[in-house]
């Protein structure tokens, strides 16, 4: 059994909610060191901050906007209350970013959210959990200047460019892999190799996108070591090595010991 760190999982969704609790026990028994809980909307941060509460040491939390939720989210009234989350115990901020394949959001206004939610994670020093889809080139310009102030983050559940995973690492940004890595239609063996193992990370992105064998069945945290064994496969070393890595980055990026 390998150790690792599930570095997004969306345990705060309703999904969960008849047995996150044996959910989160088999994570534990599964190998995982902590679990990331993402706060997509400041609902969402809310109950995940609950979740933290009850399992201290072991659940971390996030909050943020997701870019679906955009056009929702008023800037003068919103702000403030992220920002309050955010300095009550957030490892990150996010799940935010751009997403141009269901432009759930109009696309300007997806930008000015994300830019706002960068400029946060610069005034605290927060790292960021960044979504993209289909928008490589505002994602670039985007992250790209945010490295240059200072600011850290993972393009989570990475599927993109070699292109852009390049310019991520330029800016000291982490890429993370989900159960996708699994799947049949996964061919990109090169760009799990291109990611520096200090810049590795892995995750369930649950309850979305569980691995094979798993695939089409509600995911969970348990069975990142399915995406880590993947992983250490294009990689050519082992499950323990890359689960030893990607809990060490995981550490690092979200300051899981402090």
């Amino acid at each position: 059994m390998s150790l690792f760190v599930d570095s997004h999982a969306h345990l705060a969704d309703a999904a969960f909610d008849a047995d996150r609790a044996e959910v989160i026990q088999r994570a534990r028994a599964a190998g995982a060191q902590a679990v990331v809980c993402i706060g997509e909307s400041l609902e969402a941060a809310a109950r995940a901050r609950a979740i933290a509460a009850d399992h201290p040491g072991f659940i971390f939390w996030t909050a943020g906007v997701h870019p679906h939720d955009a056009a929702s989210f008023v800037p003068k009234r919103d702000l403030p209350l992220l920002e309050e989350k955010l300095r009550s115990g957030a490892r990150a901020v996010g799940e935010c970013g751009l997403d141009y394949h269901y432009d759930n959001s109009p696309r300007e206004i997806q930008r000015e959210a994300f830019a706002a939610q960068l400029d946060i994670a610069l005034r605290l020093s927060l790292p960021v959990v960044v979504h993209t889809r289909e928008a490589e080139d505002d994602t670039r310009a985007l992250i790209s200047a945010a490295g240059r102030s200072g600011v850290v983050g993972v393009l989570h559940c990475y599927t993109g460019s070699h292109s852009l995973a390049r310019d991520a690492l330029d800016a000291g940004w982490y890429v993370s892999f989900s159960g996708i890595v699994t799947f049949k239609k996964w061919v990109d063996d090169e760009l799990l190799r291109l990611i520096p193992d200090d810049y590795l990370l892995a995750e369930s992105d649950s309850p979305y996108l569980a691995p094979v064998p798993y695939r089409g069945k509600r995911n969970e945290p348990a069975w990142v070591d399915f995406t880590v064994a993947r992983l250490a496969a294009a990689r050519k070393t082992t499950a323990e090595m890359i689960g030893a890595q990607v809990a060490a980055n995981a550490h690092r990026l979200f300051s899981l010991d402090g």
